[in-house]
């Protein structure tokens, strides 16, 4: 029981390194990279309300189907350079004790990974954000958020000084208040960088975000309107890729893929000239094709 109550405090990280992907060929000549967010909800697949009630006991035990889930998250991960993960596993009895952000960061070819453990119940659950990348960064922070345990968000940095790139992923909480006192610590985390991307299951929608939030002063851009919520009949746009205007967008997609019940969201960026191939290294060779 001591672990499961134990206190978790901000921590600066090294990633994790799958060193048969780190074969790297440096930043791509256009600048561009391909970034993802996606809720996975513990792999599993629903496909209607029902299925909260009739497929509730896949959060406790493990399930044949989860492990064809995965692969197909796998498969749709490969395209992408840089990818957030929400309500991943770390290795509980419920996946079969597989650490989820360490299985797909191998299906995906992705040198990089960290898991952040939100909530430790032992051998019942390790709920968990992740994040995949093929750009080394420079320094991972792992933050607990404000308000009830279980919350959290990774910092990525990308280079140094006034021109790095920094990235928050996250998994903000479902009240307006707790969620408000989430982005006002995350809007003091970011606040000091010019190039900056948020990412996540945000549990409200962009105009909330960007009008009503402690981040409403940073002029950041939403590109993403489509719903992505619940996945087989999306009516709410609760995830998205936050931007600072120095990120020039090329291209924002919610993906067709309802193998969660969230929907995955895309964007592929071109980066400013200032963050060089020196400044963002090891990118790794694996398959960069378009979303679809």
């Amino acid at each position: 029981m001591r672990r499961w109550k134990s206190e978790r405090i901000v921590g600066l990280h090294d990633p994790q390194v799958n060193e048969h992907h780190l074969a790297s060929t440096g930043l791509p000549a256009d600048q561009r990279l391909r970034l993802l967010s996606f809720n996975i909800q513990v792999g599993i697949s629903t496909e209607r309300y029902r299925h909260y009630l009739t497929r509730s006991w896949q959060h406790l035990l493990p399930h044949n189907g989860r492990s064809g889930n995965l692969q197909k998250i796998g498969d749709l991960l490969g395209d992408f350079d840089l990818v957030a993960l929400q309500e991943a596993d770390g290795g509980s009895l419920r996946s079969g004790y597989v650490n989820q952000v360490e299985h797909l960061a191998q299906l995906g070819a992705f040198p990089y990974w960290y898991q952040q453990l939100n909530r430790n119940l032992g051998r019942l659950a390790q709920h968990s954000n992740g994040v995949l990348s093929r750009l080394k960064p420079s320094a991972i922070e792992d933050h607990p958020l404000p308000g009830p345990k279980g919350r959290g968000a990774i910092l990525l940095r990308f280079g140094e000084g006034p021109e790095a790139l920094v990235v928050v992923m996250m998994h903000l909480a479902l009240g307006a208040r707790t969620r408000s006192l989430q982005l006002a610590y995350i809007r003091e985390l970011i606040g000091g960088y010019k190039h900056q991307v948020l990412m996540g299951d945000m549990n409200t929608h962009a105009s909330d975000l960007l009008q009503h939030s402690p981040l409403r002063d940073l002029g950041l851009l939403a590109p993403q309107v489509e719903a992505t919520f619940p996945s087989w009949r999306p009516q709410r746009c609760l995830d998205h890729i936050l931007l600072s205007p120095t990120l020039t967008l090329e291209k924002v997609e919610v993906l067709a893929q309802p193998i969660s019940d969230h929907l995955p969201v895309a964007v592929e960026i071109r980066l400013p000239g200032s963050l060089t191939a020196d400044a963002l290294p090891a990118l790794s060779p694996a398959p960069r094709g378009t979303p679809e």
